[in-house]
């Protein structure tokens, strides 16, 4: 429990208003919105915030309302999204709401496609954001990668939060243990199976369908984007494991630092040998050094996993990570939905953090 709700009379009087923009307003934009719409009773009553929809963006435009969205009329594709609102506003850009909520700043849930080379358009975002006054919880990865540190800094500067739960394994709660249950021990290093598309493709595989044959049904469930590039070729990893490591072990690891392979080479008879042997064969991301003379040493690449691996059981689109300390031995979290949902359940989980946690240690 982050804060704790108040007895019997409820929160009454204490709600406080939170104003709440999304930026990119795809499968996991909308899926938090959607989570916001179920939850914001339960908001209110057990940790006295009122979820504020204010304004919702895409590429080419977006919509912004004085109250709160009606949600369900943006949600529902049968009344066509934001573009099929009265309220849409071509070209409308986060800049501008901004602007014209100067006084009033909340939330920016940051969704936009990630390009882990430049970080826009969530870079741009997310500086403005918190250069203005505006908390950030990011789902998208880009900006994290490519300026993590300048942002938290930036974020400090102005007494705001930048949260990245979304990006860092969506559900899987990978920072709120390293960062928080972790206080005080020196985290050795990290290794995961932080992508559920490659994850469900690889223990498809270990039942005898080959890879061609996992990926499509992958598609076809929702599961794998339609272009699988960024999770088959172990980027996605990679980047949520340089997100994972700046944050729970204080560095400043750059995406170019990792050695990436994936699993779209690999030969079908490999994994279900592996089973046959008692092993599993996993896409895992890798953050270690030899010992405390040596720099760290990221790597993404298939891993032999003997059966008392903690993560040896970790199938379908499960994810999970250990963490290596030297104090509290290794502790490994396990779970968590790997789609969109889970992602904005996350989103949700960071902004409960910034306004009902004040002393939860920051990500």
């Amino acid at each position: 429990m982050i804060f704790p709700p108040l007895e019997k009379g409820g929160w009454g009087d204490f709600l406080t208003s939170v104003n709440i923009v999304i930026a990119g307003f795809g499968r996991v934009g909308q899926a938090f919105a959607r989570v916001v719409a179920e939850k914001r009773k339960y908001c209110r009553d057990r940790y006295g915030l009122d979820l504020v929809l204010r304004a919702a963006l895409k590429s080419d435009g977006g919509i912004l309302c004085s109250e709160s969205l009606p949600l369900e009329s943006v949600i529902d594709g049968t009344s066509g999204g934001l573009r099929g609102s009265v309220l849409w506003r071509p070209g409308l850009r986060f800049a501008d709401v901004a602007s014209a909520m100067a006084t009033e700043p909340g939330v920016l849930v940051e969704c936009t496609p990630s390009d882990l080379r430049t970080g826009e358009p969530g870079l741009t975002h997310m500086a403005l954001a918190l250069q203005n006054g505006w908390h950030v919880a990011a789902a998208s990865k880009g900006a994290l990668v490519v300026k993590y540190r300048d942002l938290m800094n930036v974020a400090a500067g102005q007494g705001v939060r930048l949260m990245a739960s979304g990006a860092a394994a969506a559900a899987l709660p990978t920072l709120d243990v390293g960062v928080g249950s972790l206080a005080g021990a020196q985290v050795l290093g990290i290794e995961g199976i932080l992508n559920g598309t490659t994850n469900f493709i690889l223990t498809r595989m270990e039942e005898g369908v080959t890879y061609a044959e996992a990926l499509t049904e992958a598609q076809s469930r929702g599961i794998a984007e339609p272009d699988p590039t960024m999770d088959v070729d172990g980027w996605d990893t990679a980047a949520k494991l340089v997100i994972i490591g700046n944050a729970v072990i204080g560095a400043a690891f750059r995406l170019d630092e990792v050695a990436v392979s994936g699993i779209r080479d690999i030969a079908t008879h490999l994994v279900p040998k592996a089973a046959e042997a008692g092993k599993a064969l996993r896409l895992m991301g890798k953050c270690a050094k030899e010992d405390g003379t040596h720099p760290w040493k990221l790597e993404v690449g298939l891993a032999l996993l003997d059966a008392d691996h903690p993560l040896f059981g970790v199938r379908g689109t499960t994810k999970g990570v250990t963490f290596y300390t030297d104090t509290m031995g290794p502790v490994t979290v396990i779970g968590g939905r790997s789609d969109p949902r889970g992602t904005g359940a996350a989103l949700l989980k960071d902004i409960i953090a910034i306004y009902a946690g004040s002393s939860r240690p920051q990500n």
